[in-house]
């Protein structure tokens, strides 16, 4: 019996048999509707094989559904074949027609009426299929119950579907239950589709957000395909578990599954964040010897990847190189540009944008917008939002708002931020806000200040940012008895600062660092290398910058706690750790603080080291004592 639920025609030829010769002919509706026509004349159409085979073809070989619906529906009786053709059909539908999985539900429905027929192990799966379209785990409830009652639940096929549809409806505790009951053991398992249903579970409960289980099931399974491997990989890099994903796409370089197209752009988003740009280069070599295009979407997440891992030039040599660029691929370039304080070459980008025929998108004026403020352009970004509105005719969305902020706070221009924000039509949000924050903490606009934090704890009082920024602010006017009431405030809420964290890539290794960690194997010879660092800082005559330390305690102290910030840590390691003039490149959770950016100044000259540290707002490149932002960050 075929997938359909019709017997295999053993007694009639196809050869000899005139209709179905016509019908293997029909290259097109049009051949088929002639067929039928002559069906009708030659009174064909009443022989049941016949009638059935043109939906047959109909539905699935030309995939013509409202003819098929005509012929289904102008048969008397149609037989079991014919129901399980066109409920298949409908629930397989690729014409993005949202209502036609939803019509096999139907006349699944008007089939359990017809005393004629009964489904059968052919009719659930497409059911089955037709729920899980339509995320009916209720109606899918209701059809597992149909299939235990008629003794199908111990089928292969009809209980793969059933696990399936539970899946793709979000129902994973009866998809779980299911695919772990007795009836389903690993080999079993196995037969039911090879590895294709492990994938469904594996990916049911990735994008369910339990990756526990997710790689339980992963590592159990009997033989991964790269399906499953692009699954999980692609599930850790886009919930923020990077290091994960990365670890994992290390695991697959070492199995029998090779790498390809989907899994080279799912842990390119995980390398860009952790700033792996060896493991980033490697990536790209693979793709080149192995074949797989660079086409726009990769090679924006290349261009994205060498932006984010501190490497701008290659990012710009490679889109130079690309063929054909999309406005995905100038995006990725104009954002690189701006992370790396780029602002006239993200400019001028911007005009070679439109000279080549590209449209900008609501993504493109953030990044140039973004790149302007990062470089204090302020005017270009004035210029660009009103091309923005006035000749393309883009409403500008909150973002838009918060760059243009973020661009006139950098740049003093407190009160024109701030009647930006009065003047926008939508209400602003803690992302705004926040910017306007730092913006008063940065030009020590205190009174601003306190405003602006005051409405982002009724707006978001679980935020840490707001309650430190305030803190930190009463703290450089040495108003200790204020500082004290705001962390007080923290404590009573049980809202926690986000602890300084950063990474630094040695030979394909990460490495964490927290603030004062002492956790790395080689936490001592860290330890030395910074008192080392501090000695030579001393030398050429810097002193720690203690009023970036906001807490009440003596300067010796403070300089403590200066030493100990997770990027002099990672620094003070990759000084020890790598070749001498090896290039260090360091990525940082949170904002880089003053004492440390002037710090890694003379630290670049002393050591002769170029340090690139991108921060949670951009990249500061150090080198011979200067810092490619020239201050201004």
């Amino acid at each position: 019996m075929n997938s359909t639920g019709h017997k295999p025609i053993d007694t009639i030829s196809l050869h000899s048999s005139t209709f179905f010769t016509d019908l293997k002919r029909c290259k097109t509706s049009k051949d088929l509707s002639q067929v039928h026509a002559k069906f009708i004349k030659t009174g064909r159409i009443r022989d049941p094989l016949a009638a059935a085979e043109l939906l047959r073809f109909s539905a699935l070989y030309h995939r013509n559904l409202r003819y098929a619906r005509h012929i289904f529906d102008q048969m008397d009786p149609p037989n079991c074949f014919s129901w399980n053709t066109i409920i298949r059909a409908l629930s397989e539908s690729d014409d993005q027609n949202d209502d036609d999985p939803f019509q096999a539900l139907v006349l699944f429905r008007l089939m359990l009426v017809d005393e004629l027929v009964e489904p059968n192990r052919f009719t659930f799966p497409s059911v089955l299929k037709a729920c899980a379209q339509t995320g009916r785990v209720e109606e899918g409830k209701q059809v597992h119950g149909m299939v235990v009652k008629i003794g199908l639940e111990d089928d292969e096929f009809v209980l793969s579907n059933l696990v399936r549809m539970y899946v793709m409806c979000g129902a994973m505790e009866y998809a779980h239950v299911l695919f772990n009951s007795n009836k389903v053991n690993v080999e079993r398992k196995t037969q039911m589709g090879g590895t294709v249903l492990w994938n469904v579970m594996v990916d049911g409960f990735v994008r369910n957000g339990d990756f526990r289980l997710a790689r339980e099931l992963f590592d159990e399974m009997p033989q991964r395909s790269v399906v499953s491997w692009n699954s999980m990989i692609s599930g850790y890099a886009q919930n923020g578990l990077f290091k994960e994903a990365i670890e994992l796409f290390r695991d697959m370089q070492m199995g029998d599954t090779r790498p390809n197209y989907v899994t080279l752009v799912s842990v390119l988003l995980a390398i860009s964040r952790l700033g792996a740009l060896e493991l980033g280069k490697w990536v790209h070599l693979y793709a080149e010897r192995n074949g797989i295009g660079i086409d726009e979407v990769l090679g924006s997440a290349l261009i994205d990847m060498y932006s984010k891992c501190g490497s701008i030039d290659k990012a710009l040599q490679l889109f130079e190189s690309l063929s054909q660029k999309n406005v995905i691929t100038w995006n990725a370039i104009l954002g690189g540009l701006a992370m790396h304080g780029r602002g006239k070459d993200a400019v001028d980008f911007f005009s070679k944008m439109q000279q080549a025929g590209v449209g900008p998108s609501e993504v493109t004026y953030i990044s140039v917008l973004t790149a302007c403020s990062h470089a204090g352009l302020v005017q270009e970004g004035r210029s660009i939002f009103d091309h923005m509105v006035r000749i393309v005719g883009l409403e500008p969305r909150i973002e838009h708002y918060g760059c243009m902020v973020d661009l006139l706070g950098r740049a003093g221009l407190l009160n024109e931020a701030e009647e930006t924000i009065r003047n926008m039509p939508v209400k602003p949000d803690d992302v705004i806000l926040k910017a306007l924050l730092g913006a008063c903490k940065m030009h020590g606009n205190i009174e601003m200040g306190k405003r602006v934090a005051k409405l982002l704890m009724e707006m978001a009082p679980d935020d840490s940012g707001s309650y430190v920024a305030l803190s930190n602010m009463h703290a450089s006017m040495r108003n200790w008895q204020a500082v004290s009431k705001v962390r007080l405030m923290m404590k009573e809420m049980d809202i926690r600062k986000d602890p300084g964290c950063s990474w630094i890539e040695l030979e394909g290794v990460i490495h964490e660092f927290l603030v004062e960690d002492g956790s790395h194997p080689r936490a001592k010879e860290i330890h030395v290398m910074l008192e080392e660092m501090a000695y030579q800082l001393s030398l050429v005559g810097y002193s720690p910058d203690t009023t970036q330390v906001y807490l009440k305690m003596d300067d010796k102290n403070k300089e403590t706690a200066l030493h100990y910030h997770s990027e002099k840590v990672a620094v003070a390691f990759g000084l020890i750790s790598a070749s001498p003039r090896v290039p260090l490149r360091i990525v940082k959770n949170l904002r880089i603080c003053d004492d440390c950016h002037s710090s890694m100044k003379l630290i670049s000259k002393i050591y002769r080291r170029k340090i690139t540290i991108r921060d949670r707002k951009r990249f500061h490149h150090f080198e011979n004592g200067l810092c490619s932002c020239t201050d201004y960050w």
